[in-house]
């Protein structure tokens, strides 16, 4: 398999084309351990499930194209009390999945050819995205000595830099699970604000911080565009419902913007998000279990000698630095996956620069998963 090597434009979302590969492993007869996608091995909630079966007998007609107002109202009461901020129902759109939130957010928020700045590492969606809107992406690098963290010194530098019409940041942070403080998001709020420039908040993991509570950009600022999805922490990825929160500026634009690309997300995942909000005891439950595999696989790879394995802020990865045992992370994951039958994201999917040194994987599926994991990653490296 090869990749392109303009650091530039539109290239695959690897972690899809090794999960493809994975099926032809599979339907071989040989087992996969899946630790390639940020997918959790959970079902939703019990009364999520019941919610949905019971919505079946009756017909799923188009819901209002911003979203059921239940839903919406369900939503207003959850930013309320997990983070203290008044929300318009009205600037809540319901969305499939935070994918189409982007687009959303680029095209109702920008015009043609604007600059939106992204980190590097980042989720490779970010860059397609933009690529395919005719829009561009400023990327800026963070570190591994900086706990792979966003600062506002970097943000006002990158500017001075080249100047740039929006930030969309996430924390936490896919691949690299890091989160910013409080006091940080704040100051990156701020800076943002100061320099002109639209902030848009990637909220997808919160629920799933490991050190301190997920904080929303919304307990800073209602100018903010905030993306979230239902699939990470209410174990709901393929059911594609998310939603967004705009400032009023941006409703009618957007709004006219759903109508037309989506007309409006599925109403029985609608459904489903509603009774998910009140699940949360279920959702604590499947997150105390990714904080074990969290453990578990970072003591695993740090016995390969790996010591950039250390346990992230939150979400459910691991960003690691490979470059003792490759140079080509792509190479690299295909051979494990065709070898020992282990599925893990090659690091170009995050850093078209450096990422030929980094593999992600994700620990969002069962602990039995990680130790087989473990196991024959070990196998493999052995053998190298």
């Amino acid at each position: 398999m090869q990749t392109d090597e303009k650091l530039t434009g539109l290239r695959p979302f690897y972690v899809m084309e090794v999960t493809a590969r994975s099926k032809l492993v599979e339907a071989s007869g040989r087992s996969v351990m899946h630790m390639e996608s940020g997918e959790p091995g959970a079902p939703p909630a019990p009364r999520v499930r019941e919610a949905v079966a019971a919505a079946l007998e009756l017909p799923q007609h188009y819901t209002h194209s911003a979203g059921q107002i239940e839903l919406r109202r369900a939503l207003v009461d959850y930013y309320g009390s997990q983070h203290g901020a008044t929300v318009d129902p009205e600037s809540i759109v319901v969305t499939m999945g935070s994918s189409s939130g982007f687009i959303l957010a680029f095209l109702g928020a920008f015009g043609p050819g604007a600059k939106i700045a992204v980190t590097r590492p980042g989720y490779p969606a970010y860059l397609n995205t933009l690529d395919a809107l005719g829009m561009q992406a400023v990327e800026i690098p963070v570190t591994a000595a900086a706990g792979w963290r966003l600062s506002a010194a970097d943000v006002e530098a990158a500017y001075a830099r080249e100047k740039f019409d929006g930030l969309l940041f996430a924390s936490p942070a896919n691949p690299t699970g890091a989160a910013v403080t409080r006091e940080a998001l704040k100051e990156i709020v701020e800076v943002c604000a100061r320099l002109g420039v639209q902030f848009i908040s990637d909220e997808i993991y919160h629920g799933l911080d490991y050190r301190a509570p997920s904080v929303s950009a919304l307990e800073f600022t209602d100018d903010a565009i905030i993306i979230n999805s239902f699939s990470k922490y209410y174990c709901m990825t393929g059911w594609r419902i998310g939603w967004m929160v705009l400032p009023e500026r941006f409703n009618r634009r957007t709004n006219i913007l759903q109508q037309n690309l989506f007309i409006a997300a599925p109403t029985l995942s609608q459904i489903a998000g509603r009774v998910a909000l009140g699940e949360r005891d279920y959702s604590e439950q499947q997150k105390a279990q990714y904080a074990v595999n969290r453990h578990v696989l970072a003591e695993g790879l740090a016995q390969f000698g790996l010591a950039s394995a250390n346990e992230g802020d939150g979400a459910f990865y691991a960003y690691v630095d490979f470059s003792r045992f490759t140079n080509d992370s792509l190479s690299f994951c295909m051979q494990m996956l065709d070898a020992v039958g282990v599925a893990a994201t090659p690091g170009i999917d995050f850093d078209r620069l450096n990422g030929n040194r980094f593999v992600r994987f994700s620990y969002a599926g069962t602990r039995a998963t990680i130790d087989e994991g473990l196991n024959r990653i070990e196998r493999f490296l052995r053998g190298r």
